[in-house]
């Protein structure tokens, strides 16, 4: 696996399915929400951001402490016993800054998607299979039904079984492949359990007919056993 894919690979984890917090890219997610949503309002409270950061309060207040040590964000006493939260001139900047990186980004895991699974729907349109189930409910998911528009490919539906809902993207989401019935290839979209999705569809349909975008990172090999 070459260093461009495995950095896409890193980057499209890191967007979708939020790796550990200690993590660069994920202090950048927290500082760039925090920074959002203080220039946003300034009453906000330190509970409010953390419940739409989805982070601890304790962490949320530990990224407000490091914030305004950097000259980031202001605190200053209102009445009530309450504090409202400025951003600063710096602040503004480094929102800015952080805002046009994650821009480029999402950009980058678009197109590189869009491109993947073109290629893959390209090779089920040259190989006849017609029926195709996408594996997962993801952003992934989204750009592949999108690419699907412009193939004479069906995308049958939707297999994900964590998700409580009937449909996505306009796509049927079934719990089990067999509910869709008869299908010529599935494309993995998990971005959860990408390489167990693959393990386990394998041991139902020839290997082949599980499509995988290299964006995933999935080894598609059995890994050699060291004695």
């Amino acid at each position: 696996m070459n260093a461009r894919v495995q950095l896409v690979c890193s980057m499209t984890r890191m967007n979708d399915y939020r790796k550990s917090i200690g993590s660069a890219d994920d202090e950048a997610r927290i500082t760039l929400g925090l920074l959002d949503a203080v220039g946003t309002n300034s009453s906000v409270t330190q509970r409010l951001v953390a419940g739409e950061l989805g982070i601890a309060l304790g962490l949320a207040n530990a990224y407000l402490k490091r914030c305004v040590r950097k000259g980031l964000i202001k605190v200053q006493h209102v009445p009530a016993n309450r504090y409202a939260y400025y951003l600063t001139r710096k602040g503004f900047a480094e929102k800015s800054r952080l805002t046009a990186e994650y821009l480029s980004v999402s950009f980058n895991f678009f197109r590189g998607a869009r491109e993947q699974c073109t290629a893959l729907l390209d090779q089920c349109q040259a190989n006849g299979w017609r029926r195709v189930a996408l594996i997962g409910a993801t952003d992934l998911t989204e750009i592949a039904a999108l690419c699907a528009q412009d193939h004479t490919v069906e995308i049958v539906g939707i297999v994900d079984d964590q998700i409580n809902r009937d449909s996505f993207a306009g796509l049927l989401v079934a719990r089990r492949l067999k509910d869709l019935g008869a299908v010529s290839a599935v494309m993995i979209c998990d971005m959860r359990t990408p390489q167990a999705a693959f393990d386990t569809l394998i041991a139902a349909l020839p290997r082949e007919q599980v499509l995988t975008p290299p964006l995933l990172c999935v080894s598609r090999t059995p890994p050699r056993l060291v004695k």
